[in-house]
């Protein structure tokens, strides 16, 4: 670790803000300097990474354990708050997915990162993803892409709902704005914006406000089309966790979870396999198949903590800013509308 080391705070130690930590400590340009969480469990957190404790942001700021970089890790609907607090302190933030609950909010926290001279990252990690990367550069050989489908469909224990983190029975607390949000970040990533949504809501398995799924048929500015099965309450493989192994909770199964189509060929995700004709286009003919080798790189929370260092320092670019993060939201919020009000929702292509 240099002595210009970029000081990183990791705010939220639930689900994902140890793997964080994780991530932290293995970059020698990054160091890690405290937890903070009001929950008396995040103190064993904070002791195995050898950190101090905070059990609020003021105290933290307050502190000599003052960060340059934080990664904001909390509950969904607490997003907007702690970043505020946090940019308005002059720290730099890499907020996990969603930015908000709402576009309002999360336009607010962009206007409060650009009126505090502090950069805002959003945590699509997903954009780091091996196979993510390779079908983005796979895009190309399959010509003109005319369509997609794709599936988030996994079952969720009830323990998953449990306290400490009940809130994930609240409203905003749903696969769309939980998971969903993760596949319409990959889909900007590959083809563009989405510009109008259809969405059918899925029957409720366990009572709770939270939405458990959706029939989703997505319009993209380029003209292709695309549909989405989304469901947390069905026994399936087809996930990007389960499809890829990036979680090490959830086992790797390797089955597709999407397929775009194109005018020249079509690929399956995260199984890279390839169809083409080789010679020319013709129902009669037999097509190939190919499966594209992807190689090992380090796992994308390394690479997104490697990757805000550079941010911080100048040099590079974010790659996804506080705006990717809201037009996410903004797709999210159109399904959930969409789903309420039984009708298309568009998408305004405006920044």
């Amino acid at each position: 670790m240099s002595s210009s080391s970029i000081k990183i705070a990791i705010v939220g130690a639930g689900l994902i803000g140890p793997r964080h930590a994780e991530a932290v400590v293995k970059d020698p340009d990054a160091k890690l300097v405290c937890i903070v969480d009001p929950n008396p469990a995040a103190e064993a957190v904070a002791q195995k990474f050898d950190c101090p404790w905070y059990t609020s942001v003021e105290h933290m700021l307050s502190s000599s354990s003052r960060p340059e970089a934080a990664l904001v890790c909390t509950p969904n609907h607490t997003h907007v708050t702690i970043s505020k607090a946090l940019l308005k302190g002059g720290v730099h933030i890499l907020c996990e997915k969603p930015i908000s609950v709402d576009v309002a909010s999360g336009q607010e926290l962009v206007d409060c990162a650009k009126e505090n001279d502090r950069h805002l990252l959003i945590g699509h990690h997903r954009r780091f993803n091996r196979y993510v990367i390779a079908t983005k550069n796979s895009l190309p050989s399959l010509g003109k892409v005319i369509a997609i489908n794709g599936l988030w469909t996994i079952y969720k224990p009830p323990g998953y709902f449990d306290p400490p983190t009940e809130w994930r029975r609240l409203d905003t607390a749903g696969p769309v704005f939980i998971n969903l949000i993760h596949e319409i970040d990959i889909l900007h990533f590959w083809f563009g914006p989405i510009t109008r949504v259809f969405a059918e809501q899925s029957t409720s398995q366990r009572g709770y406000a939270a939405e458990e799924g959706a029939a989703i048929t997505l319009r993209f500015a380029n003209g292709i089309v695309g549909t989405f099965i989304l469901s947390d309450a069905v026994i399936s493989p087809h996930n990007f966790e389960s499809g890829t192994g990036e979680n090490p909770m959830i086992p790797e199964l390797g089955r597709d979870c999407y397929r775009i189509l194109g005018s020249e060929g079509s690929l399956s995700f995260p199984d890279m396999t390839r169809w083409k004709y080789p010679g020319k286009r013709d129902w009669s003919e037999t097509l190939d198949c190919e499966r594209i080798i992807v190689p090992e790189t380090k796992i994308p929370f390394e690479l997104q903590i490697e990757h805000f260092v550079k941010v911080i320092r100048g040099d590079q670019e974010p790659s996804c800013t506080g705006r990717a993060g809201l037009r996410a939201v903004a797709v999210c919020e159109a399904v959930r509308k969409s789903m309420k009000r039984h009708v298309p929702v568009d998408i305004p292509m405006e920044d």
